[in-house]
């Protein structure tokens, strides 16, 4: 039976038989099985692939980014609601893009360009200014990258540069679009003005209870508590701990003649360099070494600025000759020795001497060293005995008395702002705390919270005022504030509309200023963002500018006050926008277009993406 199916299969209605059922079977996913992308890749840009290591690298990079801007890092469920899975991926698919297209091109970067690159990176530089091999090494390990991983990247982006260059390196702002930014930014304007206050209007009517009632019925939402939870808790720490344990003053004076040599800060200096890389510069400052000359002045005369290398001991120069030099000298000597480029000076400027301290000074130090110590040998037997404690219901203040451990009591709210009271919480671990005390229930034991440097926190929910209403007599002298600010800007407002009406009826400010018993005050030049001294602020600023050359008006400033203002004198800017700035703007288009441009190519290409792959790495090594 076999025979006669190979034998049909061979035959042209067995061939074409098979023609209809490949494509019947493709319609019904073969072409996912075929096509499908490799588990360790993310994604593919027509024929580059985005691997998960670019992706893992990338996707870590911007987190560190965001933790820097939030404080904290974001979970997850965070990142992905800001878009950051997305967004890596997209900054990815474009990077592939630009490498699809460079290799089409052909082009390439030579050994010794890679090369220049790497010695002109100052991420790579060391205490000297200039490359580290160490320096190096260790930030691709912090990075997670190889050797080959980086000259790969470094490649790229400099075939990235070659191409922006030669397509987009000519253009160049409008030169009408140059003129409108330096108008616009550029313009200035003065002003009369002045400020009106309290006196300048009749004292508003108090309110009466019924206006007080009503104004709260309107604005209720305002005026609710926020729910709070009074709670009892205690933490066990390595410091919470350490601050009961008493430590005897022998063993504080043992402990310092065993370890002072330990404790000694040893000598410091702040060291400046100057290579001298021409003649003239070497028989200067040769011949000022020889005369007596400062250091200081001879850089002035030469019109140099030196390398500050910061105040350093010994051992943390490798240049050993420097290392030699600079120790070797007083503060404010100079000399002069060999260097890679030729000579160079070499400066102290401040000495630091080796210090050590007593045993009055040391011992705080020494004593919570030890009682750390002591206390890291006790935590963890510590703990199973609370948590037996706290299994048999022992109450918690209980507990606490007995192993010397200071109890708070907490009126907590949801931002777990309060727990600031334990001084060993640390900030970050404050938002962990408070939303597992929120998440309890009454008269439930609860469990201890672990926290940083492998600390507990225990605590006892004793009240919870849930989120209500305030009540009239809780907030009636904030009702009757409001009320009477709200009276008193509305008085404000239309004693300005008047001003405004009769400056557009010809008055001068200064003869309203004079009616007001105030005086007007004139204005030095100021843009759009402001004047340069802070007396005419931004919020100022855009209502001037919110008019014409004789515009007239009103505005509350930054620090509240009410400002009523004439225009007086308008100027356009005479000079064109400075070469740098310009310089700047023709960068901006240039990478506005090759935004565009590899956007396009992108989208021509074709973007793939493995949505598990991705989903992978990012649960398996950030989490859910």
């Amino acid at each position: 039976m076999l025979d006669g199916l190979r034998g049909f299969a061979k035959s042209w209605p067995g061939k074409i038989m098979g023609a209809f059922l490949l494509v019947g079977v493709a319609g019904f996913g073969i072409n996912n099985v075929i096509l499908d992308l490799g588990s360790n890749t993310v994604g593919r840009v027509g024929d580059e692939e985005i691997s998960g290591k670019d992706f893992f690298r990338t996707y870590q990079q911007q987190l560190n980014q965001l933790t820097q801007t939030m404080g904290t890092m974001p979970t997850t469920s965070q990142a992905s609601a800001m878009g950051v899975p997305s967004s890596v991926l997209m900054r990815l698919a474009n990077e592939a893009a630009i490498d699809s297209l460079s290799n089409s091109f052909g082009l390439g970067v030579t050994e010794a360009k890679l090369a220049q690159l790497l010695r002109e990176d100052p991420s790579f530089f060391g205490t000297l200014g200039n490359f580290d091999p160490q320096v190096f090494r260790a930030v691709l390990q912090n990075s997670g990258m190889t050797e080959a991983e980086y000259f790969d990247s470094a490649t790229s982006m400099a075939q990235r540069e070659q191409l922006t260059q030669a397509m987009f390196v000519h253009t160049k702002l409008p030169s009408v679009a140059a003129d409108l930014i330096n108008s616009y930014a550029n313009t200035t304007r003065a002003i009369d003005y002045f400020a009106l206050t309290d006196a300048n209007i009749e004292t508003p009517a108090e309110p009466t209870e019924e206006e007080l009632k009503a104004y709260l019925a309107e604005h209720q939402n305002e005026y609710r508590t926020i729910e709070t939870r009074k709670v009892r808790l205690f933490d066990l720490s390595i410091p919470a701990l350490a601050a009961t344990i008493d430590v005897p003053e022998a063993d504080i004076a043992a402990e310092y003649e065993a370890t002072s040599a330990n404790l000694t800060t040893p000598e410091q200096r702040t060291i400046q360099q100057l290579v001298l890389n021409t003649p003239e510069l070497q028989t200067a400052f040769a011949e000022g070494l020889a005369s007596g000359a400062t250091f200081e002045d001879l850089v002035a005369q030469a019109g140099v600025t030196p390398t500050t290398l910061g105040t350093l001991p010994r051992s943390a120069i490798n240049d050993a000759r420097l290392g030699d030099a600079a120790f070797a000298l007083n503060a404010g000597e100079f000399a002069i020795i060999p260097g890679i480029g030729g000579e160079r000076a070499v400066f102290a400027s401040e000495i630091i001497a080796e210090a050590r301290p007593t045993l009055e000074e040391a011992s705080e130090q020494i004593k919570t060293r030890l009682a750390q110590a002591k206390a890291r040998t006790e935590v963890n037997e510590i703990l199973d005995q609370v948590e037996e404690l706290r299994a048999a219901f022992q109450p918690l203040d209980q507990i606490a008395e007995r192993f010397n451990l200071p109890v708070y009591e907490v009126d907590l709210t949801a931002s777990g702002a309060e727990l600031s009271v334990l001084p060993n919480l640390a900030n970050d671990d404050r938002n962990r705390v408070s939303q597992a005390i929120f998440a309890a229930q009454m008269d439930k034991l609860t469990p201890a919270i672990p926290v940083t440097g492998n600390a507990h926190v225990w605590f006892d929910l004793l009240n919870i005022a849930p989120v209500r209403d305030e009540t009239f007599e809780e907030v009636r002298e904030e009702i009757t504030a409001a009320i009477t600010q709200e009276r008193v800007e509305a008085a404000m407002t239309a004693l300005g509309e008047d001003i405004v009406a009769r400056l557009d009826a010809g008055e001068t400010l200064s003869d309203i200023a004079m009616s007001l018993s105030t005086f007007p005050q004139i204005s030095s030049p100021f843009t759009r963002f402001g004047s340069e001294d802070g007396t005419i602020d931004q919020v100022t600023a855009a209502a001037v500018f919110a008019g014409g050359a004789e515009h007239r008006g009103t505005v509350i400033n930054q620090n509240g006050e009410f400002i009523v203002f004439e225009v007086m004198d308008s100027s356009t800017p005479a000079e064109p926008l400075q070469a740098e700035i310009v310089d700047n703007l023709n960068g901006e288009v240039q990478n506005d277009l090759f935004g565009d441009f590899i956007s396009a190519v992108r989208d021509d290409a074709g973007v793939r993406v493995n949505e598990q792959a991705m989903t992978n790495i990012i649960t398996q090594n950030f989490g859910q």
